[in-house]
């Protein structure tokens, strides 16, 4: 009853998202990430919230603490703030410019 770990999770959504597999690599996450941005950007007529999760997930995935978690957990866990420091994550066109140095569309 008291200090209950949270239920273990055999969730695959992030790993979905991206189309790698549960032991796929830092670089098979990269490239899978690139092409998934770039296909899904708001700026190339793509749907904006699959945008946001394709950035959510490669920013897990791509963190090996984070992706522990998430492999154990799920992504509740990563919600309630376990391994997040609590934040509220990322905005997903800066990640996007980490990778592609700015916007692939022009400007910045």
């Amino acid at each position: 009853m008291f200090g209950r770990a949270p239920k273990k999770s055999n969730n695959t959504k992030y790993y979905e998202l991206l189309g790698v597999s549960k032991n796929a690599s830092q670089d098979d996450l990269k490239k899978a990430y690139r092409k998934s941005a770039i296909k899904n950007h708001p700026d190339k007529g793509g749907d904006p919230e699959k945008f946001k999760e394709i950035a959510q997930a490669y920013e897990v995935l791509s963190d090996a603490e984070k992706r522990e978690i998430y492999d154990q957990y799920g992504e509740d866990a990563l919600k309630e703030g376990m391994g997040s420091g609590g934040g509220g994550g990322h905005n997903p066109f800066d990640i996007f410019e980490s990778l592609f140095g700015g916007s692939p569309f022009g400007g910045k």
